[in-house]
């Protein structure tokens, strides 16, 4: 691929405009060793951006854990029946195994999660209340714990079995 001309600033201008030919340009800039050509400021964001995209994914999956844990603690009485917290149980274990997968494809994410925890559980609170609300109850009955009330170890590795 030819290297457009652009100006550095037509360039930078190019990242809100047409991402992907950016991406294209500053790709090519750098195989030709154009360094000094190539916009650097929103390239660095970029690779934080993609460091931290499997970072919120996990987030994600523990935030997953953490609440259908509390439901199956908290709440199993308002699923009612035989059943009650079956789908919750299997949540946690698609949760857990999707986890699992993350973290061997990605090892050093195993050393970052644990202190996303509360950031996790914040996530889960929102869907707590979301949960409650399309159930007719008023969350702000509730009073859920500022600090998550599992450990990393408990989310990942509990027994969750009656």
């Amino acid at each position: 691929m030819k290297t457009i001309e652009v100006s550095k600033e037509q360039l930078k201008q190019l990242y809100d405009k047409d991402y992907p030919l950016w991406v294209d340009i500053n790709l090519q800039l750098l195989k030709d060793k154009a360094y000094e050509l190539v916009d650097w400021d929103n390239l660095l964001e970029e690779i934080e951006d993609m460091g931290a995209r499997h970072l919120e994914a996990c987030v994600s999956y523990l935030a997953v854990i953490l609440e259908h844990l509390y439901k199956l603690d908290n709440f199993k009485h308002l699923a009612g029946g035989n059943t009650a917290g079956k789908s919750w149980e299997r949540s946690v274990r698609n949760a857990r195994r999707e986890l699992k997968v993350l973290l061997e494809d990605y090892p050093s994410l195993q050393y970052k999660l644990p202190t996303e925890i509360d950031r996790a559980w914040r996530h889960a609170v929102v869907k707590l209340k979301n949960w409650l609300d399309e159930n007719d109850k008023n969350p702000d009955d509730y009073n859920f714990p500022q600090k998550c009330p599992y450990t990393y170890e408990e989310a990942l590795n509990r027994s969750i079995e009656d």
